[in-house]
C-alpha cells in the first residue's frame, strides 16, 4: 500500500492549463504526519471541458467530501476496511482510511455548473468550461 505525507509530496505537473494536478496528500489544516493515500485519477477533455474520474472502490457517497473554494477543487474521505466477519485478513493491495486530492482551476472553468456522480465505485467529477460568447452584429446607432 502507497501512503504519502506531505513532507514527501512534490507537484506532478498536468498536461493541460486549465488543472493543475498536484501529489500533495495532507490537507494544510491537518497533521502532516497523518498518512493518508492519494487515489488514482484520471483527467480528460472534452470539447464542453474536463472530466476528472477517479478509482474509489468502498467509499459510499456519505462517505465522500467535494469542495470548490476560490479555484481549488477538493476530494476528500475514507474508505472503510470491509473483512468479513470470522475472517483474516491474509494479503491486501486494497487501499483503506482516509484520502485526500487537491486541484488548482483555471478561470476558463464554470464553477458553478460543476457536478458529480459515483457508479460502481468510480467518482466522475464534470467540469464545464464557461460558454464564450457568440459573435454577432452590433448595430451602430446615429444621433
Amino acid at each position: 500500500m502507497r501512503r504519502e505525507n506531505s513532507a514527501e509530496s512534490e507537484p506532478v505537473p498536468s498536461k493541460t492549463s486549465e488543472v493543475s494536478v498536484t501529489g500533495k496528500s495532507t490537507p494544510p489544516t491537518q497533521d502532516p504526519q497523518r498518512l493518508l493515500f492519494t487515489p488514482p485519477i484520471d483527467i480528460f477533455g472534452t470539447e464542453e471541458g474536463l472530466v476528472l474520474r477517479a478509482d474509489l472502490p468502498g467509499v459510499s457517497i456519505e462517505g465522500l467530501e467535494l469542495q470548490i473554494e476560490d479555484n481549488k477543487l477538493t476530494l476528500f474521505g475514507r474508505v472503510k476496511s470491509k473483512i468479513p466477519e470470522q475472517s483474516k485478513l491474509l494479503h491486501q493491495e486494497y487501499q483503506v482510511g482516509d484520502f485526500y486530492r487537491s486541484f488548482i482551476l483555471s478561470d476558463e472553468l464554470d464553477y458553478d455548473r460543476i457536478s458529480a456522480k459515483m457508479t460502481h465505485g468510480v467518482l466522475e467529477i464534470t467540469l464545464p468550461r464557461i460558454p464564450r460568447a457568440q459573435p454577432r452584429k452590433i448595430h451602430v446607432q446615429s444621433d
